[in-house]
């Protein structure tokens, strides 16, 4: 089977730009109430995922907490505490779920290293699931 079977398209996912400072990026998950983003640069690389934990253990680790100061610190300069590796398009099911077993979505990528979309665990999961109900 082809991942593309999985593929949720970029068009449909929120995603944060690289040059977002951590206030829009706060703003970005308050608004659209997610609890992790993929961040893409302008050439629409994936560079990594941030999850709103990853913000908060900055904000904490960084004590002078002022929100204004954050408008000045690039969304890259948050180290993220786990790594959501992306896949490429053309890599097999059993890659895409090695992966998917330990993250609850995974990236996917082109051969240009560009985000074309991602593919979470439920979609896997419901698939198996009616598979197994039509047999």
């Amino acid at each position: 089977m082809n991942i593309f079977f999985f593929l949720t398209p970029k068009s449909q996912i929120k995603t944060i730009d690289s040059s977002y400072s951590i206030r829009q990026v706060l703003e970005i998950f308050e608004h659209y109430r997610y609890s992790v983003l993929p961040v893409i640069n302008e050439e629409g690389k994936y560079l990594k995922t941030i999850s709103e934990g990853d913000l908060l253990y900055y904000l904490k680790n960084n004590l002078k907490f002022n929100l204004t100061m954050y408008e000045n610190i690039n969304v890259l300069e948050v180290p993220t505490y786990r790594s959501y590796e992306a896949i490429n398009v053309l890599e097999d099911m059993d890659s895409l779920i090695l992966k998917a077993m330990d993250q609850n979505f995974v990236p996917v990528i082109d051969d240009m290293g560009s985000f074309i979309g991602l593919i979470t665990r439920k979609s896997i999961i419901k698939y198996l699931m009616d598979k197994e109900k039509s047999e």
